[in-house]
């Protein structure tokens, strides 16, 4: 099949209707995006799907450009009635990289979905491939909730969880506050089960405010709550969100400088045989470390210059 995507790095996946082919086209003129998602589900309307189906496999069929990191498809939902001939079609797009699938209730949803693709790539899903089609899923409900110990296990292609929170509301009959405390414990569920089954992407909740500076203001702060939740990216409805997203999932200057010189001092410490030392007068142990390094491999991907950072601190010392 196609080419192998770039290193994945899912600070902003943006969706992008199907069923319209100028904002398709458009998409592909952005300058950086983590990963587009293009929507089958529920941006276009029944009677515009099979439309929405041809209009992104030729997309996906097109060569790749330079600012797309990931090219994904949100099919429609196992239990819709649409998501086999979603899969039939957009599977024969050579440079598709990564299916998001809605209202993951249970494991089940995602055992067809990996059934259905292993069956139509086999050759892109055999032992020790290193391009198989990448599976984010999608949790809305207090059932998905419920479940995500085995949702997470599911499939060995599933790449990321993602919370819907609009359906979420729904399901529980609850209502959207800005300071969003009552999603409080499905964000803590998702991120936690996401981190223990080593998932690479958590993605927040879609912001519906953001135009003006009152709402770029809105967006800047609840992406920095996601942040802070342990979500390292979040959904996007306005190629206008993506920045912003990008810059707070990103590492900031400080903390790559932080992570740059710990990971540096740790590697003379070990050297030196000292399993104890501080850094700007803090303990650093084997936890912070491990959060450093991290944080220096998401700055390599996110493009900071990390061998100038290294250049600049490598005289420095453990204390």
């Amino acid at each position: 099949m196609g080419s192998t995507a770039a290193q994945v790095i899912r600070r902003a996946q943006l969706y992008v209707p199907g069923s319209s082919m100028r904002f398709l086209e458009k998409s592909r003129g952005m300058k950086a995006v983590d990963s587009v998602a293009y929507d089958l589900e529920d941006s276009v309307t029944p009677s515009k799907k099979p439309e929405g189906r041809r209009n992104i496999l030729e997309i996906l069929n097109r060569d790749r450009v330079p600012g797309i990191r990931e090219q994904a498809v949100r099919i429609n939902s196992v239990g819709s009635g649409f998501a086999l001939d979603d899969l039939t079609e957009i599977l024969k797009g050579k440079n598709l990289d990564c299916l998001v699938v809605p209202k993951v209730d249970a494991a089940s949803d995602l055992h067809f979905v990996t059934d259905v693709i292993r069956q139509k790539l086999p050759e892109r899903h055999a032992e020790g491939s290193t391009n198989p089609i990448k599976i984010v899923a999608l949790v809305e409900s207090a059932r998905s909730v419920m479940d995500l110990a085995s949702i997470v296990k599911a499939s060995p292609y599933l790449s990321g969880l993602t919370f819907a929170a609009e359906d979420f509301a729904l399901d529980l009959s609850i209502t959207r506050t800005p300071d969003l405390h009552e999603f409080m414990y499905a964000r803590s569920a998702i991120v936690t089960a996401a981190r223990a089954a080593n998932l690479p992407s958590t993605l927040d909740l879609v912001s519906t405010t953001f135009r003006g500076e009152e709402g770029k203001q809105y967006l800047q702060n609840e992406s920095e709550n996601g942040k802070r939740f342990g979500f390292n990216g979040k959904q996007c409805i306005h190629p206008d969100q993506v920045a912003t997203v990008q810059e707070v999932f990103s590492p900031s200057p400080e903390e790559a400088e932080w992570a740059v010189r710990v990971v540096l001092c740790d590697k003379k410490a070990d050297e030196q045989g000292r399993g104890a030392w501080t850094l700007d007068g803090k303990m650093i142990d084997v936890p912070v470390v491990g959060k450093a390094k991290a944080i220096v491999a998401k700055a390599e991907v996110c493009g900071i210059d990390v061998g100038a950072l290294r250049e600049r601190f490598k005289d420095e010392e453990p204390q």
